[in-house]
This record gives C-alpha cells, structure tokens and sequence, in this order.
C-alpha cells in the first residue's frame, strides 16, 4: 500500500490567484461562517461516480480499534494529522491522483503549516487504508473515492471516533460519522424543477435511463413536484448504450398531456430524444436536464435544444483552478478533484477551533455556510453537502446563466 505524506512548515507567502479570489469573494461572510474553499464537482461533469472499482470490491471485515504501530509516522504535536483516501492504481487510480495533486494545491496555496495530510491508497483496500491511517494517529480522514469503500472505511474509523468526508455523491452511504461532500445529482433537478415551476410548467414528463441514476433522477423529480407543484404526467425508461432512448421520447409524445420534459441523462441523450419529443407540433416543449449536461458543447450545435435549461455548480473560478493546476503538474485536472482542494481549505478553517490531537469537531460544521470556487454549500444533519446551484439555458447558440447560485442558504 502507498503512504505519502506531505505537510509544509513553511513555504513562502501565501500565493495570490485562485486562493486570494475566494478570499475577496467571501469576506462579507461572518468570521464564524467563513470557509475558504474550492470547487468541488463529479467525474465528467456531475455523473454518479462508480460504487466499486475492479481492484477492490465490498467491505473489509470489521476489526477492533486500530493501535499505534511500530512503522506509524512519528508524533506531531504542532499539526493535525489528516488522512487522504484514494485510489493510486486501477481503473480510478488517475482520478485518484488527480485529487491527490489537488489537495497538495491547496497546501502551498495557503500555506498551511497546520495541518499533515498523507496519502493512503485505497486500491489494496479501503478498509485495510483506513486502519493504517488511523494507526498513525490522523484524526480525520478525507475520502474515501466510491461509495462502495464507505463501509470498510466507516468499519475502521467509527470505533475510533475519526469522522470520514468522502468525495461520494450517493446519498445513500451518508451517516453522521462519514459526510459527503460530492455533488448530488437530486439537488440540480430539484433546482431545475423549481426554476420551471416558477416560469410557467405545470405538466411533466420524465424520460429517465434505467438503473441507479435514472431512479434518483425520478425520485428527485417527483420531491421537487410535491415541494412546488406541478403534476408528473408521464415516465418513460430506457436503456443506455443503444437507440432505445428515440423508441422512450417517440412514446413520451405519443402520450402527450404536458409542457416540460426532463431528460435525465447526458447531453448526448439530450440531443439524439430532443427532436422527437419537439415532433408534430410540440416545438413548445420545455426541456429540462441534469447537470450532466454542464460543460458539454453540443448542446448548442443542437436546435431542438434550443431553450432548454438545467442546473449546476458555477464554473466561473474553475478555469483558473484548472489553469493552476496544469501549470503545476502537466496536465488537466479531473473536474472531481476540486474536491480534494476544497476538503483541505475546510479542514484548515475547522483547525482554527480543533486543538491537535483532539476528535475532529464534526458537530461544528452543522449550520454553517461554507463558500468555494464552487459557490456556497453547507452539511445537512444527514451528513450531506447541500450546494447553491445556477441554472443555465441554452439559447442562442450559448449556453447562458438565467438565475445566479445564491451566495447564502
């Protein structure tokens, strides 16, 4: 298993740029709400990252508390010993890496003397990982990468008091000792859906893929219409990977009775179902998709599109993360590993009121608005990052903001 670590003692003056602007950003924030963050987001956009990967599958057993072990890392009573879980090898062993640079970012960027993070890579075993980690004495662990690790992570740091913040967006695997700071897919329909209730929609039709994403994208649609409004008129299912989606949308318009549609899937479903669900005299139809589509070009080559709106993270500091980020390690960052540079500035803020040593203080993050590149998000008590959305349409051949993220809940 590799073990990184990394920690700086001194490195200079705090770099401007990226971290200055978030700084700027938020100052008009209370001293106690203030976390200065970064973006966050999810693989490709904003799709469900992968429950397991081919190296690693299920849940280590569980084992006692973890002892101090002759190879642990040597006592540091002046920084907080904090854990990186991820994936170093792999079919998610890049994005792992990817993350990892992102967290190291972080720690030049503000000069974070108080804080030690190591690498543990998960790729052997989350479980195993964790029980390492917390061998050595870190007292909070950030990751792991998939929900499926959660457990044998959890199984391992629960005993221990070490609370978990995973880079998963399943709200499933969410509990009051692992927290999950991905995007969650639901929270953009729910915007989208109240975006369209709020100009106009009244009647909805879903065509949604089957399995995991297309059920929480249902689910998601049908709590935002009993919080809002509206009535769900028609579903209907297909499956990815083939033209069954033309088959779903030539349905969906058979049946007729509404005013809006959402696509729940990417963009390139978006623009193989649009022209047949707008067919016949349905060129009024309001399309609604996902953040998925977030980032993605053709949508605006596509005219039966046209107007379409969904929601997502903002993406105005990103660029220049990703600008930062490439300057310092020779290529792109995964749009996920935002993330990992966002769960180092939380942590830091957080150490302002944790005392070396101690259990992390998790109970302080309930309540609190945080802000990062990504906009503003906050824990709910069900351990999950509740985030400020825009939302976006596309018209013109551009795909344009219509309503800003808030800057506060």
């Amino acid at each position: 298993m590799k073990v990184m670590s990394m920690s700086l003692q001194r490195h200079g003056e705090a770099k401007g740029g990226l971290f200055s602007g978030i700084r700027a950003a938020v100052s008009h924030l209370s001293r106690r709400n203030l976390v200065l963050a970064a973006s966050a987001a999810l693989l490709g956009a904003c799709q469900v990252i992968p429950k397991t990967e081919t190296v690693s599958t299920g849940p280590d057993p569980a084992t006692p508390t973890p002892q101090p072990s002759e190879t642990a890392l040597p006592s540091d009573a002046q920084r907080h010993r904090v854990a990186l879980l991820v994936p170093l090898g792999g079919t998610t062993g890049e994005v792992g890496q990817s993350l990892a640079n992102a967290t190291t970012m972080a720690l030049i960027d503000t000069n974070a003397s108080s804080l030690r993070i190591t690498t543990y890579d998960t790729t052997g075993g989350a479980g195993e990982a964790a029980r390492k980690a917390i061998a050595d004495g870190n007292r909070l662990i950030l990751g792991p990468l998939l929900a499926a690790n959660i457990p044998a992570v959890q199984a391992a740091a629960r005993p221990a008091g070490v609370t978990a913040i995973s880079f998963s967006n399943d709200v499933s695997a969410a509990s009051a000792d692992v927290l999950l700071m991905g995007h969650i897919p639901e929270q953009s329909i729910e915007r989208t859906v109240r975006y369209a209730r709020e100009n106009g929609s009244t009647a909805f039709a879903a065509l949604v893929p089957e399995g995991d994403y297309g059920q929480r994208s249902y689910d998601a649609m049908r709590r935002a219409l009993n919080a809002f409004g509206g009535n769900l008129v028609a579903t209907e299912r297909y499956s990815r990977g083939n033209t069954s989606i033309l088959s779903a949308a030539q349905r969906l318009r058979a049946g007729g009775g509404y005013d809006t549609v959402l696509i729940a899937d990417g963009a390139r479903a978006a623009v193989q179902s649009a022209p047949e669900i707008k067919r016949d005299g349905a060129e009024g139809t309001r399309l609604l998709g996902t953040e998925l589509w977030s980032g993605e070009s053709s949508l605006v080559r596509a005219p039966a599109v046209e107007g379409a709106i969904f929601s997502a993270v903002s993406d105005n500091r990103f660029a220049r993360f990703a600008e930062s980020y490439e300057a310092r390690f020779g290529g792109k960052p995964y749009r996920i590993s935002t993330l990992g540079y966002d769960a180092v500035l939380l942590t830091l803020r957080m150490a302002q009121e944790w005392q070396v040593g101690d259990p992390f203080p998790r109970a302080d993050l309930y309540g609190r608005t945080f802000i990062g590149v990504d906009g503003a998000f906050r824990f709910q008590r069900s351990g999950v990052a509740e985030r400020a959305l825009e939302v976006r349409k596309v018209t013109g051949g551009a795909v344009v903001e219509v309503e800003a993220a808030p800057t506060s809940f």
